[in-house]
């Protein structure tokens, strides 16, 4: 029997287990809404702005490890997809996004909602087409499940001019694709896998650098095997957060640019870095030359591009994290020769790191303090929440002082750095577990640029919780123009609007509000068991900075730890040099 080209794309998704779309109907898409109105085992959730509906899907494949679906029309609803396509583009999630297209015969004649939709994502998808025969559709979908969700994952994007969905044809559908220029490779060289093992059984100062490559392959148990069998210590990416318990021992925080000082100083000092699933980004090293400067590199990632590209490794090993640690960790358990785990002055002196710069905040009587907020996030859900949040000083908050103890509950915008992506994304992930607490902490800056998915939330009655860390500014943004630009805050006070408990009554979620710090227990206590969304407004210190921070274009133990003035009108005068060629930004 012949099926449209709307049928087979919809039979091609439930082939490929898809429960949920993202979507977003128009007028050249029209035809698969039509046959999503009968289909009752695919769940449509209606976004309010493209963007929004691209965020979702990428919070639901953070969370689940399955790709994310979105389904839009041409020109405009294609186009608003980009930002959410680049952001999973940077941090290699599994997207298939689906754009409706003019029909082929006025494709290129400036057509009403036409835009080239293909070209414009050619540089940040890892795989795009555009569909001109029906005949085709079933294998390009198929293609574009295998692409995105294979390898180091990414976004693939399908474009479907709509006489291609209302033509007719036979539906059949491939029970797998080979396409002869993609092979990744899973897994890893022996003689090189052999090499790693020697270099960790002769290291003295060892150090595992994990990121968001071991969630990727759901090596996390692996990782934790390879760091209880030698004992040494891990620290992680903002992306790794959850790869690693974060109440382990062993575990010594996030690294990097806002990165615990202990996390830092190992990486710096050590003899032997282990970096699994990720990829020296400049948050991590900070002046790169300068970065380990007496440490050999193993580095194990599925990306051969990745190997290299930032950084000169000594053992490079690409492959899955899952396989590679694997064998490495059988290897290492057959060789050890009682040589694993002497590394005890090594963690004496990063105990005595520990203790010489603590993670800390200073919470008195009344102005509460963001970190505060943050722990009491922590305590209230018992830390088994998943967590979403924006981009910025309430990111790092999170980062350092929410302890994530299991993969997957930790979803933000690492690479992109997309304001915006934490309400949509928390949605996504409510999605996938309705019965998870999903927890977005956002900024007041950022979570207006998509507030109206709060509509997204209600209409479907997810209930999940925002709590907005209001400093009445762009903070990191303030941060930066306090402590580079002589105090001069241009453009980044945002004022008390808007009123976020009466926009959240508006949209018909539940609002409340803490000004003080005898209220946050309270707010949180009624917000977190409503059963809807609810939104929480915490006013915070207006000027409280996120600590430790390495200064741009210093390197990563080149530390701050204060304002360079604290307690008087903030550092007008005290002008630190923000450097030409330092490549951090706020």
């Amino acid at each position: 029997m012949k099926l449209s080209g709307s049928q087979i794309l919809i039979e091609c998704l439930k082939r490929e287990g898809v429960k949920v779309v993202f979507a977003y109907p128009g007028g050249v898409n029209l035809p698969v809404f039509d046959v999503l109105y009968d289909e009752k085992d695919l769940q449509v959730v209606l976004c309010r702005h493209e963007q929004g509906g691209t965020h979702m899907a990428e919070g639901y494949a953070r969370a689940t490890g399955k790709p994310g679906v979105v389904l839009v029309t041409s020109g405009p609803g294609a186009t608003n997809t980009v930002t959410g396509i680049v952001d999973a583009y940077m941090d290699s999630t599994p997207l298939v996004i689906l754009t409706g297209q003019v029909p082929t015969k006025m494709i290129g004649n400036d057509a009403f909602q036409e835009a080239d939709v293909v070209g414009i994502t050619r540089p940040c998808t890892k795989y795009n087409i555009l569909v001109k025969d029906v005949n085709d559709l079933a294998q390009a979908i198929k293609e574009a499940f295998y692409i995105a969700t294979s390898g180091r994952p990414g976004p693939v994007l399908v474009d479907l001019p709509k006489d291609v969905v209302l033509a007719k044809t036979e539906f059949k559908y491939p029970d797998k694709v080979y396409i002869r220029s993609y092979s990744p490779v899973y897994k890893g060289n022996k003689w090189q896998i052999k090499q790693a093992a020697q270099e960790i059984l002769k290291a003295k100062k060892p150090v595992i650098y994990a990121g968001g490559g071991v969630l990727s392959s759901d090596a996390h148990q692996e990782l934790r095997e390879l760091a209880e069998i030698t004992k040494i210590p891990v620290t992680l990416t903002l992306m790794g957060l959850g790869a690693f318990p974060g109440t382990h021992p062993q575990f010594l925080g996030m690294l990097g640019m806002h990165g615990t000082y202990w996390a830092n100083m190992s990486i710096h000092n050590s003899d032997l870095i282990i970096a699994v699933g990720a990829r020296f980004d400049d948050r991590v090293t900070g002046r790169v030359a300068d970065f380990a400067p007496n440490a050999r590199i193993i580095h194990i990632d599925i990306d051969p591009t990745s190997i290299h590209k930032n950084l000169a490794v000594h053992v490079p090993i690409v492959g899955d994290a899952k396989l590679v640690l694997r064998e490495l960790n059988q290897l290492l358990r057959t060789s050890g020769n009682g040589n694993l785990g002497q590394h005890q002055p090594w963690m004496e002196q990063i105990e005595a790191w520990k203790k010489e710069h603590p993670l800390a905040y200073e919470q008195g009587d009344k102005i509460i303090k963001p970190q505060y907020v943050i722990d009491k996030i922590y305590a209230a859900t018992q830390g088994n929440a998943i967590i979403t949040t924006d981009v910025g000083q309430h990111q790092m908050w999170s980062a350092q002082f929410y302890k994530f103890n299991r993969p997957r509950t930790f979803i933000n915008s690492g690479g992109l750095g997309t304001m915006g992506y934490g309400l949509p994304a928390a949605i996504g992930a409510q999605c996938a577990y309705p019965d998870e607490q999903v927890v977005c902490i956002a900024g007041d800056g950022g979570i207006v640029m998509n507030i109206q998915e709060l509509a997204t939330a209600v209409q479907y009655k997810l209930p999940v919780k925002v709590a907005i860390i209001n400093n009445k500014y762009l903070g990191m943004v303030r941060q930066w123009q306090q402590l580079f630009y002589d105090g001069r805050y241009s453009s980044s006070f945002m004022g008390d609007s808007p009123d976020f408990v009466k926009l959240a009554e508006a949209f018909g979620a539940v609002g409340l509000r803490a000004t003080e710090v005898s209220e946050v227990d309270d707010v949180l206590k009624e917000g977190l068991a409503a059963s809807g969304p609810v939104v929480i407004d915490f006013q915070v210190d207006q000027e409280e900075n996120c600590y430790p921070m390495i200064p741009a274009g210093a390197a990563i133990n080149e530390m701050v730890f204060s304002d360079p003035d604290k307690g008087s009108k903030k550092a007008k005068g005290q002008k630190q040099e923000e450097k030409a060629d330092g490549v951090l930004t706020a």
